[in-house]
């Protein structure tokens, strides 16, 4: 009994000091996304879609719910935000060619139709998209799609 009674003491002191260890907060701005969106002109519908949807782990502008300031949710966030990122971030959309912002969309599509995106850990909060939201997205994404590759057709001319 005294091994348990010890190993819960020792738990509850690494929590408590793991609290003040805080992840990199994930707040570049609004301003990161306006090239995204000026670019490939999503709906006022879609941009606030992506904006609730997306946005969070895939731009420079996270809004943390209250539990990002509670460790170990904290890291956990932060680790979603940077995997997230790290296959598609809008902030970085300018530094892209055409052909690798292609085939991102490209794996958006994918994913929201596969329903694989937003993350079930996300939607449990955030909530998921409705089938007219999903809908509405991959319209859009048919459209840049479209877009950019007649921007690789009339470059590779």
């Amino acid at each position: 009994m005294k091994v348990v009674k010890y190993i819960l003491i020792i738990l509850l002191v690494a929590l408590v000091v793991i609290q003040f260890i805080r992840p990199e907060k994930n707040n570049g701005g609004y301003e990161n996304v306006a090239f995204f969106e000026k670019e490939t002109k999503p709906s006022s519908e879609v941009a606030l879609l992506l904006k609730e949807n997306c946005y969070d782990c895939h731009s420079d502008q996270t809004q943390y719910p209250w539990y990002a300031e509670v460790a170990p949710f904290s890291f956990w966030l932060d680790e979603h935000v940077e995997h997230g990122k790290g296959h598609f971030n809008v902030s970085v959309w300018d530094s892209y060619s055409i052909k690798k912002k292609d085939h991102k969309i490209e794996e958006l599509v994918e994913m929201v139709e596969e329903g694989e995106m937003p993350l079930n850990e996300y939607t449990w909060i955030h909530g998921d998209l409705t089938e007219a939201d999903q809908k509405l997205i991959l319209q859009w994404a048919g459209l840049v799609r479209l877009q950019y590759k007649n921007q690789l057709q009339v470059s590779s001319k």
